[in-house]
């Protein structure tokens, strides 16, 4: 009786399942993953955040342009006057001494239109260069970010696939194990076997109803991280539209790193980024060059400009000695160049030994796929032979029990090896992706 009240429970839960699964490919995955993934939309905020650096160094270049009005009133002899000069109204009077000294208060408003336009600024160019090495060096990034979330998917949508199939097996073995537990009950009538083996066939049935939860659980935990990876709704059952099948490529033949790799040229980049700032601070000990402007309006009356005039000129800057600062920065600058060489270095050494890992993990999980398909082969056989004995009363119970936990495992193995066969040469296909 539990066993019917344990199938109906079961038959209830996958009907639930089946109403909310939805059917999706990988491709569907990819796709959506690109469009709404936060890691990946934060990656792209990076891009453009290294992109606003680098418009910023655009001064250098381009003119610094302000306008400005003020008004003030005052009694102070020296601004007095040169208020009545900027305003054109300067009379004969105004150089009486009484009146210079000590003069009635006067209003002024000033419309200033100011120009700045760097010439030569040998630092700025440099530093405008380091930041296009750093917007390269993130574009690059979030390139391979994306590589990065597209081995993701391959991964998190066959782990789903896995699950599907690894309850798809025990529910056959559950079937299997029903109906052996049928025939035992009635070979236990008839007196053909002991209650022990009957109980045995029992504790098999439930084993398989354990392990059949646990496997739909996997299908919850891998549909649920395929959703957040989509960043959509965790609420929805996801199921594969094609089934986990052995993928094979010629690119895991690949032996050598390549340099065009996104994230080592992205190292690349970030190194000249460094290099170009030390020449920038290394620059800072030459001299500027800058030309200015302005354009006055005067008046005694507000947002009037009766009185105009103008200046221009330039200007040749040189800083000889700021306490040793560019001194030090230089020097910082210097090491973190050479420890950005150092870290590139590194970063190559490591990438090129993970490749030669994985490319040994792919032809060890090819291997190892050869071996379990022979011993699920003839695990196969063996159930079969023993199921037919049993049927006769030739097999005893333990031997046929034996055979099928056995067959089961090997399927299980089977798929399992297949999930580590794709995967690896999934691996390798991404540390050699350019």
């Amino acid at each position: 009786m539990k066993y019917k009240l344990g199938l109906i429970l079961l038959f209830v839960f996958y009907s639930g399942l089946a109403q909310q699964t939805k059917s999706i490919t990988k491709d569907e995955v990819l796709a959506k993953v690109k469009e709404r993934n936060n890691t990946l939309k934060m990656a792209q905020q990076d891009v453009l955040s290294a992109k606003g650096d680098f418009n910023q160094t655009n001064a250098i270049l381009l003119p610094n342009i302000s306008v400005s009005h003020t008004g003030i009133a005052t009694t102070n002899p020296l601004m007095a006057f040169g208020s009545k000069l900027n305003q054109e109204i300067l009379t004969t009077a105004d150089f009486n001494p009484d009146v210079l000294n000590d003069p009635s208060q006067i209003e002024d408003f000033a419309t200033r239109v100011e120009v700045q336009q760097p010439l030569i600024n040998f630092d700025g160019i440099y530093q405008r260069k380091a930041a296009k090495a750093k917007l390269t060096a993130t574009e690059l990034q979030s390139g391979r970010t994306e590589d990065y979330l597209a081995l993701e998917v391959e991964k998190a949508y066959m782990q789903l696939q896995l699950a599907y199939k690894t309850v798809k097996v025990l529910e056959k073995a559950q079937e299997t194990a029903l109906e052996n537990k049928r025939i035992a009950d009635n070979s236990y009538k008839q007196g053909y076997l002991q209650k022990s083996d009957v109980l045995s066939v029992e504790v098999r049935v439930t084993e398989i109803e354990n392990q059949l939860q646990y496997a739909k659980s996997n299908i919850l935990n891998a549909s649920n991280y395929l959703s957040v990876l989509m960043n959509a709704d965790e609420n929805e059952i996801l199921k594969p539209s094609d089934s986990l099948a052995i993928t094979n490529d010629a690119t895991a033949t690949v032996v050598n790193l390549s340099e065009n790799r996104k994230d080592i040229l992205a190292m690349n980049s970030a190194t000249e980024a460094y290099r170009q700032m030390h020449k920038a601070d290394q620059m800072a000990f030459l001299p500027r060059l800058n030309a200015f402007g302005t354009y006055e309006l005067h008046d005694d009356e507000i947002f009037q400009g009766q009185a105009q005039g103008y200046l221009f000129g330039a200007e040749l800057k040189w800083n000889l000695f700021e306490g040793s600062k560019r001194f030090g920065k230089s020097q910082k600058s210097k090491a973190e160049y050479d420890k950005s060489k150092l870290q590139l270095e590194q970063y190559k050494s490591e990438s090129q030994l993970e490749l030669n890992k994985a490319k040994r993990g792919y032809e060890d999980a090819k291997n190892k796929l050869k071996l379990t398909k022979l011993a699920l082969e003839q695990s196969e056989e063996s159930l079969r032979i023993r199921t037919n004995r049993f049927k006769q009363g030739l097999e005893k119970t333990t031997d046929l029990l034996m055979s099928e936990t056995q067959y089961s495992q090997k399927q299980l193995e089977y798929y399992a090896t297949i999930f580590q066969h794709n995967y690896a040469l999934a691996y390798v296909q991404f540390l050699t992706k350019e």
